[in-house]
């Protein structure tokens, strides 16, 4: 017999309502809220959120915080068997960071038609799974809010 709650606990959602505290925590230290966890076997490996302007660097994406920091957890550069849960489509440059990772799979909430890796024609790994479209509307909401009140 299955348990149904610790089924309902590490689902797709769940994981990326983790992501969202993430992308809040972003929010709150004026970073694009975008935010990012990395799991394996159930288990949050790394959490990680938007870090450009804290750290003055273009490359402190989420996910590429989340990548490394999720390396270094599992002592391996690959991260097979693993799960990117991510609010934001992944742009051209962590799309490249995925793909040298290996992921195994990768869920993001919003789509990015601009700056999305998709709009590119760039692919992830060809054994890397995607996942789109999970929790959406809060993720969308969220960065729509945030570039509102930066423009008023």
């Amino acid at each position: 017999m299955v348990n149904t709650c610790l089924v309902e606990i590490y689902s797709d959602e769940y994981f990326m309502r983790e992501a969202l505290k993430e992308a809040e925590r972003g929010r709150e230290a004026n970073e694009v809220p975008v935010g990012a966890v990395l799991v394996a076997q159930n288990r949050i490996l790394a959490r990680a959120h938007n870090l450009t302007e804290v750290l003055t660097d273009v490359t402190a994406h989420a996910e590429m915080q989340a990548i490394t920091a999720g390396s270094h957890a599992l002592g391996a550069k690959y991260l097979w068997d693993c799960t990117l849960y991510v609010t934001l489509e992944p742009c051209v440059m962590c799309a490249g960071a995925l793909y040298w990772s290996q992921i195994s799979r990768v869920v993001y909430g919003a789509s990015d038609g601009k700056r999305g890796y998709r709009a590119s024609a760039l692919g992830l790994h060809p054994k890397t799974e995607v996942l789109s479209g999970v929790l959406e509307e809060e993720c969308s909401a969220l960065l729509t809010e945030f570039f509102r009140s930066k423009r008023s």
